[in-house]
């Protein structure tokens, strides 16, 4: 599978990542040989980034992650997790997690992007992993923290990157207009942007991916389903968008770029996982992934051909943007 570095730096992330959210039973209960089996179904598959966080599962997907991961060659593989929620103690315990996933809440998140909170973030994620260092450390959803994460946070990401405690640093976010100041004004060299460039909503275009090009820094695409409305190859009522049922205008949308791309010998989801791919500082789609069915579906999406007329009969319908680049970078499919 292709890789592409992160500028500047010697972190190279192969096209499709393994996202790890569900290895934390989000939603609902992933059981652990299954979690194993996914991610040696992704290495099979040639996936050699692997995502992960805090935040997902109260610390089970990095516990899981780092134990599947613990027999590979440590030198093969890339994992990147997130500071900014800390796991404490918790002292009022419903007996479930109240934010997504299905584990017990005897931890709890608390907000830090201080320098004592990242520095305790990653030596906690070391401790769950197993790992002796994490490759990439993004920033997690610091949306009302700006202020805190880029002159506290984000300097001692830097500072332990100029060390080379870690190899590249970051932020994650489910907008595109912050991710952009972070490029701009701060030490990040790369963002992961959800949902912000797909073929729903490429808002990113007005300013994280300009940024990016101007400052010569690197993105990795999450989030590219939308939710899961651009999942199917026919999209229904009822699907999500952004985490809330889809509006009747969105899914019609999506019907009409489900057509387009039939008529292209394609699939909806196979256009989707590609369309990030449009974009020259866009260098990987991540996807989550539950178990081997899942793998291999999403490998399958981006080993598909989509044709780049493709992108210019959406743009002449009005169903994406007329300034998504023109030109599709060369060489994205994976061999």
């Amino acid at each position: 599978m292709r890789r592409h570095r992160i500028t500047n730096t010697s972190v190279e992330l192969t096209e499709l990542g393994f996202g790890a959210s569900a290895l934390g039973n989000l939603y609902r209960l992933t059981p652990a040989d299954e979690a194993t089996a996914a991610v040696d179904a992704a290495w099979e598959a040639g996936v050699r980034y692997f995502d992960t966080a805090p935040h997902y599962g109260l610390g089970l997907s990095e516990c899981r992650l780092g134990a599947a991961l613990s027999s590979r060659p440590r030198e093969e593989y890339v994992v990147s997790s997130k500071v900014g929620r800390l796991l404490v103690p918790n002292e009022q315990p419903r007996g479930v997690d109240s934010e997504g996933f299905v584990v017990r809440d005897d931890l709890r998140r608390e907000w830090d992007f201080s320098r004592d909170g990242v520095l305790r973030s990653i030596e906690a994620t070391l401790e769950r992993t197993g790992l002796d260092r994490l490759d990439i450390v993004y920033l997690h959803d610091p949306d009302d923290h700006w202020r805190q994460a880029a002159e506290e946070a984000m300097p001692t990401l830097a500072d332990l990157r100029d060390q080379g405690v870690v190899g590249a640093v970051g932020a994650g976010m489910n907008q595109s207009a912050m991710p952009a100041r972070f490029l701009r004004e701060t030490a990040a060299d790369v963002v992961m942007l959800a949902g912000r460039y797909t073929l729903l909503d490429q808002s990113a275009l007005d300013d994280a991916l300009p940024t990016a090009l101007e400052y010569s820094k690197s993105v990795v695409a999450v989030g590219v389903f939308n939710s899961g409305l651009l999942s199917r190859d026919r999209p229904s009522p009822g699907m999500k968008y952004d985490y809330e049922s889809a509006p009747a205008d969105l899914v019609a949308r999506a019907r009409a770029i489900a057509e387009v791309c039939e008529r292209h010998g394609t699939t909806l989801p196979a256009a989707a996982a590609a369309f990030p791919f449009t974009h020259p500082r866009i260098i990987n789609v991540t996807l989550g992934m539950r178990n081997p069915e899942q793998v291999a579906r999403n490998a399958g999406l981006l080993r598909r051909d989509v044709p780049e007329a493709l992108w210019e009969d959406l743009r002449i319908r009005g169903l994406i943007r007329a300034d998504v680049p023109a030109t599709w970078r060369e060489g994205f499919t994976c061999p």
